[in-house]
């Protein structure tokens, strides 16, 4: 086996200088993408990752119960009292007051009606989209509703079936 002189290399021998630069930005750039994936608002997974947001509204006539703008008329009671959204986006109904409230589609109402637009059998929960129409059904204190998916661009009005003509009505905006 012949012997290597002091500043002498081999063919086979190792040589870390060649490849350490590239190996040290390629680490880097998976830590970066690693991180990036399990980081909330990060870069979706490989694969058809989601990257779809969830906007809880507040359903709470005590603490929202100040009459602000919306684009079918005055209303109050959640908040925010209108949420500007994106297709594909889900929206959750949480009701942190101590009564009883719904969150119900008033379908393809542009404005408040001044009746009463609802039936008994919306204090049932039904659907699962904004467009399809929807009830959060009666949510009692504590309780969220069903996740709605804000699945084509509109402007959504809804009401509280219990306190609808105390103007607990608001809109959801999606784009």
């Amino acid at each position: 086996m012949p012997t290597l002189q002091p500043n002498e290399r081999s063919q086979t021998f190792f040589r870390p200088s060649k490849y350490a630069a590239p190996m040290n930005r390629l680490g880097f750039l998976l830590s970066v993408m690693l991180f990036a994936g399990c980081t909330p608002g990060g870069l979706p997974a490989a694969g058809g990752g989601s990257s779809a947001a969830t906007v809880t509204i507040d359903v709470n006539l005590t603490n929202h119960g100040s009459l602000a703008p919306t684009p079918g008329g005055q209303g109050l009671g959640y908040a925010p009292i209108v949420a500007t959204v994106a297709v594909g986006t889900t929206i959750r109904f949480t009701n942190s007051d101590g009564f009883l409230h719904t969150a119900t589609s008033l379908g393809s109402a542009t404005t408040f009606p001044s009746g009463n637009p609802f039936s008994p059998s919306q204090l049932t929960q039904s659907g699962t989209t904004l467009s399809g129409g929807w009830s959060s059904g009666d949510l009692p204190a504590g309780s969220s509703s069903q996740s709605l998916l804000a699945d084509k661009p509109g402007t959504y009005l809804y009401g509280c079936v219990h306190h609808y003509f105390a103007s607990m009505r608001a809109a959801i905006v999606v784009h």
